[in-house]
């Protein structure tokens, strides 16, 4: 990073307050999502292993489709912190209103695509002629909910962007217990099976939808900002948000392709590596919330016109990222000889899963530093340059994950193969923020 002053250590202090202030709740809201998908499958998984293996693959289509979408809460969230670091709490929320109304936009253009076509979309997973039935009909009807979670999308950075992360952790348990409450109610109270799952499932988004909008709105109201949809707005968050869709998209990519070559490895190396990306995945909430505290407070102080105080902060959530990162990689080698065998009583899939958690261990470090900068730098607004960044990883990674059936190795290559696009990543945004190029103060980048 550039050179930055030496921070005294109040300023330490003051800059730990504001990362976990920020990041806690972050990370509950975030578990959130996940805990949806685990409610409804324990639910639905009553009912028979047909229609648990359709809820798997209608939820792995919706989940794809959501998370392509993420921009809405990270773009938005850099855009309205910066307002909110000039003193113009006006614009900040006007800047949200634009974001939730490109979510709207974008949600119907979801359901307009997924309705027709559910049944190839199904086929496409490879669903059983048994499961696919349920896949379309959980698909169809969950669709409906599409638009709502985006919008929870949007107004969750419209709030992060405010510096309210407590706000979306509380509605996340509210929308988690009515998810619960109303699935058990239409799947077996109603008797509606799968299609009552569903449709407790969008009730439960659009509730908290609904809660979003009322606290986005009255704080509109209170300020003084616009509800209407303004197209030069809503056009400016859609380019804002473009580069980081093909961040994502590359990284989606990357997380295929090593399900792919895992399942070319054999069927004990594909279960392991279902059970290693899943701790992966968890690990990656909990570094995923520093990275939204970066978000937030970078492009505050942005905002601010205070590059100082934003090379600071940068430099102070690098060292909680690498230390979380410690943290869980210890955690890791020392759960694993319990958290194994919750999965699995294999042990040829025991086998192939155990060195392969060393690796992840050993790289949670890496993974840390990545998450922060990547958070820092999205605060920033520096989303082209994210972009490029993750199209030269994937780039990187393609090649050398597709030759570990080749030359050998098993899991725990392809895993080395994953830690090594995490250091690439790391390499590049190191990189970047070493540059200083990051760093544009001032209301708008």
């Amino acid at each position: 990073m550039t050179q930055a002053p030496a921070v005294p250590k109040t300023a330490r202090r003051k800059h730990d307050r504001e990362i976990i202030a920020l990041a806690v709740p972050a990370f509950g809201a975030l578990v959130a999502e996940p805990l949806f998908v685990l409610a409804d499958s324990a639910i639905v998984g009553h009912l028979g292993t047909a229609q648990l293996a359709g809820l798997g693959v209608a939820s792995a289509l919706l989940t794809t489709a959501v998370s392509i979408f993420v921009f809405l809460a990270y773009a938005t969230t850099a855009a309205v912190a910066r307002r909110v670091g000039a003193g113009d709490l006006q614009a900040a929320i006007r800047q949200g209103m634009d974001g939730i109304w490109l979510a709207l936009i974008l949600g119907a253009a979801v359901i307009a695509a997924v309705l027709p076509t559910a049944p190839a979309l199904v086929d496409l997973f490879g669903a059983s002629d048994t499961a696919a039935p349920y896949a379309v009909t959980y698909l169809r009807i969950s669709s409906l909910g599409i638009p709502a979670m985006l919008v929870v999308l949007a107004a969750t950075g419209v709030l992060r962007g405010l510096q309210d992360t407590k706000t979306p952790l509380y509605v996340a348990i509210g929308g988690f217990v009515a998810n619960g409450v109303l699935n058990v109610g239409l799947v077996y109270g109603a008797d509606l099976g799968i299609a009552g799952s569903a449709w407790g499932t969008v009730i439960a988004q659009f509730g908290m939808a609904a809660v979003y909008l009322f606290v986005v709105v009255r704080g509109a109201r209170r300020h003084g900002a616009s509800l209407r949809p303004d197209a030069a707005g809503i056009r400016a968050c859609a380019q804002a948000g473009a580069p980081l869709l093909v961040r994502t998209l590359s990284l989606r990519a990357i997380l295929m392709i090593a399900t792919a070559v895992a399942a070319r490895l054999g069927d004990s190396d594909v279960a392991a590596h279902q059970i290693v990306l899943s701790l992966w995945s968890l690990l990656a909430f909990a570094l995923d919330a520093i990275a939204i505290a970066g978000q937030a407070i970078i492009g505050r102080y942005l905002g601010a016109g205070d590059p100082d105080g934003a090379r600071a902060v940068c430099r102070r959530m690098v060292q909680w990222g690498i230390a979380s990162g410690v943290v869980l990689g210890l955690l890791v080698v020392l759960a694993r000889p319990v958290f194994i065998p919750l999965f699995t009583s294999d042990g040829s899939v025991q086998d192939a899963a155990l060195p392969a958690l060393v690796v992840i261990a050993l790289a949670q470090p890496v993974c840390g530093i990545v998450f922060v900068l990547d958070g820092v730098l999205m605060g920033a607004g520096d989303g082209p340059y994210l972009a490029w960044a993750m199209i030269v990883t994937l780039a990187v990674f393609t090649p050398v994950a597709l030759l570990v059936p080749t030359f050998g190795g098993g899991l725990t290559a392809l895993w080395g193969a994953m830690t090594l696009m995490m250091a690439v990543r790391m390499l590049t945004l190191w990189l970047r923020s070493r540059s200083g190029r990051w760093i544009v103060t001032g209301a708008t980048r």
